[in-house]
């Protein structure tokens, strides 16, 4: 199973620094940059991140923009590189918004990109915190917390999810100030949202860190988190085991630990429901599965909830399945992946790739899943 990684570099990032225009926005700062003599470095500050994943070849396929936006980069250190898309030989910030857009519609595991504040704007206006990204410092102003701190370190995180060492997931602001106010001394921050980076303190900046969990209050932050998340307009497929047994609890409502019940508004709408039951259920109205893993040996499909039919995963999508674990329980599986044996062998193999898993309040990481013939 690879690693989905989207790379989008932006050229002219930190093209101004150099030559003291304080940034690169702006439609013609580039070129003046260049006509003053800046040399792009956006390209080797990115091969700095990705050099340290050549170790991992096999296991890592780059999307990427076609030409210095991504492509030549990651050919250039051997790595299976497909363009998802393609810009005119001069580039703009419209670019990186649709290229992480189309990434996005790609399924990539994470977005690693190169810029500063201006580009990370543009790739949190495309995603949002529907994806993990990440930046590659390169641009004159890093004044937000989606940042590594170095090229290197931002190519040792990658390396962590690769290897499938927890990396909790949060939430850092994307900030950036008016280069136009910059340029005449006046600082004018202003914030522009939020995107899910890896929250892993030493090599990503502005971000907190968890200490060790106690099973117990994990489980009531993570069923509170989980609650607070529900929307009233949605139903809730619950599937079998403690841990969603524990929201349910929290939820003051009666659980089949080793069955599978239904809720929508925190009302309990059916009780150990059947693959039939559930499957015509799920085409009333938006439909969500909240399931966990079976500890110790990682099935989240085909061990004790085959209730959760191919067919009705298949209606509810990919994209509506919450997974709940504590760290310790993802921990002892000792790097194993996940595991979907549904008895259907093309969607096994359609929810395989990295996902999020909810360890706690607000608080996730990302996870491999894969099936029963994954080496």
């Amino acid at each position: 199973m690879q690693f989905k990684l989207g790379l989008i570099i932006n050229p002219v990032a930190g093209l101004g620094g150099s030559v003291a225009l304080k940034g690169s926005d702006g439609a013609d700062t580039a070129e003046h940059a260049l006509a003053l003599g800046a040399e792009p470095k956006a390209n080797l500050r990115t091969r700095q991140a990705l050099e340290l994943l050549v170790p991992y070849i096999a296991e890592l396929k780059i999307y990427a923009v076609n030409g210095d936006m991504g492509e030549l980069c990651a050919k250039a250190l051997g790595f299976e590189t497909q363009v998802v898309f393609s810009t005119g030989a001069k580039t703009c910030p419209q670019d990186t918004e649709a290229a992480a857009k189309e990434m996005l519609a790609q399924g990539v595991d994470m977005i690693l990109f190169a810029g500063g504040d201006g580009t990370a704007r543009n790739i949190c206006a495309a995603v949002g915190e529907q994806l993990p990204v990440l930046g590659v410092p390169a641009g004159c102003k890093i004044h937000s917390g989606v940042y590594a701190i170095t090229p290197k370190a931002a190519g040792r995180v990658v390396e962590m999810l690769i290897n499938g060492d927890l990396v909790t997931l949060g939430e850092a602001n994307v900030m950036d100030i008016d280069e136009v106010a910059f340029r005449q001394g006046t600082v004018k921050a202003k914030r522009y949202g939020e995107m899910q980076v890896p929250s892993e303190v030493r090599y990503v900046q502005s971000v907190k860190n968890g200490g060790k969990e106690t099973d117990e209050l994990v489980l009531a932050d993570l069923s509170a988190y989980v609650i607070s998340e529900m929307d009233e307009d949605e139903q809730y497929i619950m599937g079998s085991g403690s841990t969603v047994a524990a929201i349910m609890e929290e939820l003051g409502l009666d659980n089949t630990l080793l069955g599978v019940d239904l809720i929508k508004d925190h009302t309990l709408l059916g009780q150990d429901m059947t693959a039939a039951q559930l499957y015509d259920s799920a085409g009333l109205c938006p439909t969500k599965l909240v399931i966990t893993l079976i500890g110790g040996q990682g099935h989240i499909f085909g061990r004790g909830n085959q209730q959760l039919s191919p067919d009705l995963i298949r209606k509810v999508g990919r994209e509506n399945i919450i997974i709940v674990a504590t760290k310790t329980k993802l921990q002892a599986l000792n790097g194993r992946p996940l595991i979907a044996d549904t008895g259907d062998q093309a969607l096994d193999n359609e929810l395989s790739g990295y996902i999020k898993v909810i360890t706690g309040y607000n608080d996730h990481v990302m996870y491999a899943v894969g099936h029963q013939d994954l080496n």
